[in-house]
């Protein structure tokens, strides 16, 4: 048996605001959207899907993307600029990454590839 990652869901208050953020982000598309209670995104080899809770877990997210990268540069503009919030910049056994926030305080890094 093998398996294999089908999506990484996020829970969310208001999950189509995040799913179309973070297709923008991405440069993806929404491709499911179940009256906003399940929103899908698909951008490149990635699916991700947005999911409406009433009483999200509070705290640190358990569960964070980490996004790869040939300009790391670049990606941290871009992710300024769609409005991620910098929450770090870390090095560690030669890897330089950033974390940022989503709208809703979801954790994400970004590194180079």
């Amino acid at each position: 048996m093998q398996l294999r990652v089908g999506m990484v869901t996020t829970d969310s208050p208001d999950p189509l605001p995040l799913a179309e953020w973070w297709a923008g982000l991405l440069g993806g598309t929404i491709t499911e959207n179940t009256d906003g209670w399940f929103v899908v995104v698909k951008a490149a080899a990635t699916t991700l899907a947005f999911q409406l809770v009433d009483d999200p877990t509070p705290g640190k997210n358990r569960v964070h993307l980490d996004l790869f990268t040939d300009d790391l540069a670049a990606a941290v503009v871009a992710a300024r600029s769609a409005g991620a919030r910098q929450v770090a910049e870390l090095e560690e056994g030669g890897v330089h990454w950033f974390t940022f926030a989503d709208p809703e305080g979801n954790l994400f890094d970004v590194a180079q590839a």
